[in-house]
């Protein structure tokens, strides 16, 4: 079935992805915290709120607003915007505060993302983190999304698989969120593929998703074991893993952010991803979807992102 997307049911993908995504973060940030234990997850005892968001929210924050107001991705205004509103104290890694105080202090954004580790750019996860959202506000289009994912990542990722490890994720919430309009949960393995095709068969991102594929069906801990949990955080050792969750509790907000949590390593990281792409296909308060409870005890939103209509 083809067809176009109107701009308010593009915001309104746009933010259960990001309700979902920020859900997933500020959750997963809190099993970091000494005395927090996975089971207490599985056995449905929350921890108090409010739960802090983290870097991943606020330059998720960052790609809606530049999609809300213009409709598309300018690299240069989605620097600065980056930039102004990076909040160290957030969880941003070294490189990251080190590329966007360079954006800030009037460096391009291609030479300060150039610059990091030694010239070679960054394959770090960042990227993937946090566009979720864009690819849901593309469902009409993967091949836009990936496009507009790939414009997002390069503002500060110059490195191939970081650049890939965003293109992956928003093609998978731009393929959520089109089976959501569909009515038509998708075969993990035909999601994966899909994903897959986007991607340089040379590439460890590509690989890994391919490896994900024939561990569908298999139990959480092997896919860890294979895939990583995004313990080095970089695209490669994150993304693989986050689809194959999201391809299997595509229809499961909870489980998909239970099984990020109680496989340890990037906890906020992982569940922000699998989040924004579960969340793209159940919506928010839905069976299976953002539980309203643990959206109310994340922490709200920047008050610079516009609100919803």
């Amino acid at each position: 079935m083809t067809f176009t997307l109107f701009p308010d049911t593009r915001l309104t993908l746009a933010r259960d992805a990001l309700a979902g995504l920020s859900v997933g973060d500020a959750l997963g940030a809190q099993f970091f915290v000494p005395g927090r234990h996975p089971a207490d997850l599985a056995a449905g005892r929350l921890p108090a709120p409010p739960w802090p968001w983290t870097d991943d929210t606020e330059m998720a924050c960052s790609v809606v607003a530049e999609l809300n107001e213009t409709g598309r991705i300018d690299r240069d205004r989605l620097a600065l915007a980056f930039a102004e509103h990076c909040e160290p104290y957030r969880g941003y890694g070294p490189g990251a505060v080190t590329i966007l105080r360079l954006i800030r202090t009037g460096t391009p954004w291609p030479v300060a993302a150039a610059s990091a580790f030694d010239g070679e750019g960054s394959c770090g996860n960042g990227a993937a983190m946090r566009v979720a959202p864009l690819g849901a506000w593309y469902a009409d289009s993967t091949r836009r999304a990936a496009d507009q994912a790939r414009a997002s990542a390069e503002v500060t990722h110059a490195h191939p698989e970081g650049v890939a490890g965003a293109v992956a994720v928003a093609v998978a919430a731009a393929l959520a969120a089109r089976a959501r309009l569909d009515g038509d949960r998708p075969d993990p393995a035909r999601l994966l593929g899909a994903v897959a095709a986007t991607l340089d068969p040379a590439g460890a991102v590509h690989r890994g998703v391919r490896r994900a594929v024939a561990l569908l069906g298999h139990p959480a801990g092997e896919a860890v074991a294979a895939l990583g949990n995004g313990s080095r955080v970089t695209a490669q050792d994150t993304v693989p893993f986050t689809l194959w969750v999201a391809a299997t509790h595509l229809d499961d907000y909870p489980s998909a952010v239970r099984v990020c949590v109680e496989a340890g390593g990037d906890v906020d990281t992982t569940a922000a991803i699998v989040g924004g792409v579960v969340a793209a296909y159940t919506g928010v308060g839905t069976p299976g979807g953002v539980p309203e409870g643990w959206l109310g005890a994340r922490e709200p939103l920047p008050g610079w992102l516009p609100a919803p209509a």
